[in-house]
């Protein structure tokens, strides 16, 4: 088994149910399980796209699917729940970034392992550090609880 972490995101419609449902969807993904869900935290958007604050959350989960096989589920998931791309950081329905998975370094046409922007992204680290304080980065050689910090934009719901 390899243990993934994801981040989940939506601005679009009933962002509690879009997260919801996409936590359900990847429980009945064969091969994946499941283990813990973050709190869900509200938060301003990235870049300077006018658009609605975003419900964020993270998942820790248990695979035997490969890297590749994982970004495949995200991205089916992303189009079950009406995910369209038009705009780069734009306004979306779900979005589900792969964060790190075990300790792999994967840096692919489509797929990079750690998430390159994750270490930026407070939205990310909080609800990350609430499931997975111990899991360690496998570039910054840090776990997740020394890499995080306060954000009072990422308000907790």
């Amino acid at each position: 088994m390899t243990t993934i972490y994801l981040s989940l995101g939506s601005n679009m419609g009933d962002r509690a149910q879009q997260l919801a449902r996409a936590v359900e969807l990847l429980g009945q993904t064969a091969g994946i399980r499941v283990m813990r869900v973050s709190s869900i935290y509200e938060t301003a958007p990235v870049g300077s796209v006018a658009q609605d604050d975003f419900y964020n959350i993270c998942v820790v989960a248990d695979t035997t699917l490969t890297p590749q096989e994982v970004l495949a589920v995200c991205q089916s998931i992303e189009q079950e729940l009406a995910r369209v791309r038009r705009i780069h950081w734009g306004p979306r329905t779900i979005d589900l970034d792969i964060l790190m998975v075990d300790d792999y370094v994967i840096d692919e046409p489509n797929l990079q392992v750690p998430h390159p922007f994750m270490l930026e992204r407070s939205f990310v680290l909080i609800p990350l550090n609430e499931i997975a304080a111990d899991a360690v980065h496998p570039v910054a050689k840090k776990r997740i609880d020394e890499l995080v910090y306060d954000d009072p934009e990422v308000r907790k719901l």
